[in-house]
């Protein structure tokens, strides 16, 4: 790709060209080093790292939105005078990748079990080399200012030593244990997932009632998953249900597998659902497995890793799960055993949240867990003493929710491609942690499993700086600054950054054990209607496509126009477009600029004009706006105030207003110097917003390095000049007023009339009568003027009255045909609205909305045939 921009030169091309200069403008910061942290700096920090995305990933829109809010943070702070550090890497993916991986294996007729672990995990690397980390381009392209020179990767040597290492003394502190509990198993991974990688969704199913027993002894219970009966080891019931009371500590038998089971006296049972008896799976239901521990029930598996039904000593065995189901409820009808079905059945079923979607099925296994309690309760005590701040604070319940009621985390996985779990197993059942530097002993075997990849993520702002070790870069740059991230992973990673960091950061105090300062909460980008992005509705979009179309400071600009604090952004084509056309006015305006000699050299007027003062004032309030609404994280609101401050008030306004001062030798250079110096300003407020195009416009404009690096506008602009800004007030709609007057009589633009102003100098306006007469293209009046229509317009220090002469600007004629058919229709209008309010039964019986709706027409039909009138009555002679 060509690098066409010149550097610093007031040539610039007539149209602004993204695609031309984005990607050579970007290495040349790289290759400044103007990302590059400095650990031995003596200037305040300002550090974050990156959500890291998956190796598997690709820039879709919810990255470019995330990554364009923290770098206009980073970009802010870096010109502000702050050593900054925003660090990038990627995470894993164990889950993702294992998918991608196998599915290539399939493709070639094998699998990773058929190669073996080592051989997979050779593969796997060599995937990762090839096709990995595609986002990390993509996040050049965006604009990222990260450090390059500290890319991380979770599986990288010093962050596997981390993982070991925090593995070891959560192990030592008895926080990490292994047990045999109820897990969410996904049969198509053949591995056990977490809590929040399970996903509930309303499915229509069956509710299939069951008799157990015969006669006097027999018990009726219901299931949405006959098949698990084949694993019962009991039939519950409540302990004061008179209904059961002669058959609690008795048996009965368990149709199909002829098994005798008890029935037990439980509180977990509801006597007022169903028929009051439920049926006790302890190895496959959360619940049962409580039940089976307090009676100390039997626990068969019935299922293998594969979600095939084995070990019941069935005809069944062997069976997937959902087939088994078929066949033992048409056993159990063959039997006589199925009392009712209920079919559709809607209820909630838990699903793989992961590549698989499959449902989950609850399953005893003996894993790996991390024993939350005290870690949880130290993340919620951070945020309650104020050390970490929610951000919105609206969302803290949610935070509290999450960590007050966490369960132990299940962390290990029955994968091959992650951290592998580092414990060792001798011959005679022995068991031992081993240490980042330690060895295992001789002859022992390793864990198979590895770690959730949760677990490594969990140490990302630490263990990039170089944790376990003491670094420079850990000590100047942790804790971290800010964490901007998505309210959908608060719980499952920004939860386990605060545990982890406030475990493995304590020895260095409370307040520097916090992993982050500020959690700053998004929402997601949805289309621009509202409605969530989904293949399946095809409404996802590729930001790189518009990228490619509109350049990515557009959808950086639309992206952050609708950030506000943990709300979800609606966002479609047509505002990236809209942001083009932003870019477009601002090269236009300051291309104007640069050709009139404008330059922040300069230095600001003496004797500045109302307009000067007034855009010099409007600027100090914008800087002020701006710098609150951002150390507040109102993107949305920050953007918004600089998108109206440019196209509004400078490009509409001011920017009109020099070309008249510019003519006048009395006001041209001071004119220019504050033409250079807002836009020189304005630049640099943009520049962490759109960084591509201000960099262009800035370096045309001053003599300065970059605005990369170019210090943040503190004393941008003057003091407001109230007097000033009511003058320009007052100018603005007077002009505005006479625009819509030439536009009501369709007067051309183009078409300069003959007008008299009376009363400007007692409203104050004195010197502003040549801009009057050059915005709205009006000549003085001769002294033979015969004015054609009059209006005034009260102004905020007087009445002016408007005399002009239209004559021969318009078709009189055409112009009153066309009023006298608007009058007939306002008139139709008024009468239609009084008929209905004048009758009473309609204005008793018709809905308050609707009456009300009628008054608003009667009432605009009644004010356009006032307006229609005072148009046609001005009207000259035809």
């Amino acid at each position: 790709m060509t690098d066409t921009l010149p550097s610093r030169t007031a040539d610039l091309p007539a149209q602004w060209n993204p695609g031309e200069v984005e990607a050579g403008m970007y290495e040349r910061w790289v290759e400044a080093g103007y990302f590059t942290a400095d650990a031995s700096s003596d200037k305040p920090s300002f550090s974050n790292v990156i959500p890291p995305p998956n190796v598997t990933g690709s820039l879709h829109i919810g990255h470019a939105f995330e990554h364009t809010l923290i770098d206009i943070l980073v970009r802010r702070r870096r010109m502000q005078g702050y050593e900054t550090l925003w660090l990038p890497g990627m995470d894993h993916a164990s889950i993702a990748v294992h998918a991608l991986v196998e599915r290539a294996l399939a493709a070639e007729g094998t699998s990773r079990r058929e190669m073996g672990r080592e051989a997979f995990v050779e593969r796997t690397w060599q995937w990762k080399a090839e096709y990995g980390g595609a986002i990390l381009s993509q996040m050049r392209r965006l604009g990222d200012s990260v450090d390059w020179s500290r890319e991380r990767f979770t599986m990288d040597e010093g962050l596997s030593r981390a993982v070991v290492t925090i593995f070891k003394r959560l192990y030592d502190d008895g926080l990490i244990y292994r047990a045999e509990r109820m897990v969410n198993w996904s049969p198509e991974l053949r591995s056990v997932l977490s809590d929040v990688e399970v996903e509930h969704r309303e499915v229509e199913g069956e509710l299939v009632s069951i008799r157990y027993g015969d006669g006097a002894d027999a018990v009726v219970v219901a299931t949405t998953r006959v098949e698990t009966m084949l694993g019962d080891t009991a039939v519950a019931v409540h302990p004061d249900d008179e209904r059961y009371k002669h058959l609690v500590g008795r048996e009965i038998e368990l149709p199909l597998v002829g098994r005798m089971i008890p029935v037990v006296a439980d509180e977990h049972v509801d006597p007022s659902f169903g028929t009051g008896a439920v049926k006790v799976t302890p190895a496959h239901d959360p619940n049962d497995f409580e039940i089976g521990r307090r009676h100390n029930l039997p626990m068969p598996s019935i299922m293998d890793e594969s979600g095939r039904i084995a070990d019941t000593g069935t005809e069944f065995d062997g069976m997937d799960r959902f087939e088994a189901r078929v066949a033992v409820r048409e056993a159990l009808a063959a039997q006589g055993r199925i009392v009712a079905e209920k079919r559709p059945y809607v209820h909630s079923v838990g699903h793989s949240s992961r590549g698989s979607k499959e449902p989950i099925e609850p399953r005893l296994s003996l894993q790996w867990f991390v024993k939350v309690g005290p870690l949880a309760k130290a993340a919620g005590d951070a945020v309650r003493d104020g050390r970490v701040a929610v951000h919105p604070k609206e969302l803290e319940p949610r935070w509290f929710s999450w960590v007050d009621n966490m369960h132990d985390w299940t962390i290990s996985r029955q994968l091959w491609w992650g951290h592998r779990i580092p414990v060792w197993y001798g011959p005679d059942g022995e068991m031992v942690c081993v240490g980042a530097d330690e060895e295992p002993p001789a002859g022992w075997t390793q864990d198979e499993d590895v770690l959730d990849t949760w677990f490594s993520s969990a140490l990302w702002p630490f263990s990039t700086l170089g944790w376990p070790d003491k670094t420079p870069d850990l000590e100047k740059f942790y804790p971290t600054s800010v964490l901007v991230t998505g309210y959908d992973i608060l719980f499952f990673w920004v939860a386990r950054m605060m545990m982890f960091g406030l475990y493995a950061m304590q020895d260095q105090g409370p307040d520097k054990a916090i992993p982050f300062h500020t959690i700053a909460l998004h929402g997601m980008v949805r289309d621009q209607f509202g409605k969530k992005m989904s293949k399946s509705s095809g409404n996802t979009v590729d930001p790189l496509e518009w990228m490619d179309r509109y350049g990515t400071d557009a959808l950086r600009f639309a992206l952050a126009r609708g950030a506000n604090p943990g709300t979800d952004v609606p966002i479609g084509e047509d505002a990236v477009q809209a942001s083009r056309n932003f870019d477009t006015k601002l090269w236009n305006a300051t291309r104007f600029a640069l050709a009139n000699g404008a330059s922040p050299a300069l230095p600001l007027p003496t004797a500045p004009t109302d307009a000067d003062r007034w855009i010099l004032g409007r600027l100090r309030e914008v800087r002020e706006q701006t710098d609150a609404l951002l150390e507040d994280f109102q993107f949305a609101k920050a953007v918004e105030g600089l998108y109206h401050f440019t196209w509004d008030e400078l490009c509409d306004w001011y920017v009109e207003l020099a070309k008249v001062q510019l003519r006048d030798d009395a006001t041209a250079d001071g004119t220019r110097a504050v033409l250079g110096h807002v836009f020189d300003a304005l630049l640099r407020l943009l520049h962490p917003v759109i960084p591509f195009i201000t960099e262009a416009l800035w370096q045309g404009l001053t003599d300065g390095e970059s605005v990369v690096v170019a210090q943040w506008p503190v004393d941008a602009g003057v003091a407001p000049d109230a007097l000033a800004a009511s003058r320009i007030a007052d100018l603005q709609k007077l002009v505005t007023e006479v625009r819509r007057f030439r536009t009501e009589q369709r007067v051309p633009d183009s078409r300069r009339v003959a007008a008299r102003i009376v009363g400007l100098d007692e409203a104050g306006l004195a010197g502003h009568r040549g801009a009057v007469a050059a915005l709205v293209r009006l000549d003085d009046a001769g002294s033979d003027f015969t004015p054609t229509a009059a209006f005034e317009v009260g102004l905020g220090s007087g009445t002016v009255q408007v005399e002009i002469d239209t004559s021969g600007a318009i078709d009189v004629a055409a112009e009153r045909a066309r009023l006298t058919r608007d009058l007939a229709a306002a008139r139709k209008e008024l009468d239609q609205a009084d008929k209905k309010l004048g009758n009473p039964k309609f204005v008793e019986k018709a809905p308050a909305d609707v009456v009300e709706g009628i008054r608003s027409r009667r009432a605009a039909a009644a004010a356009d045939i006032d307006r229609i009138e005072a148009r046609l009555e001005a009207l000259p002679a035809s």
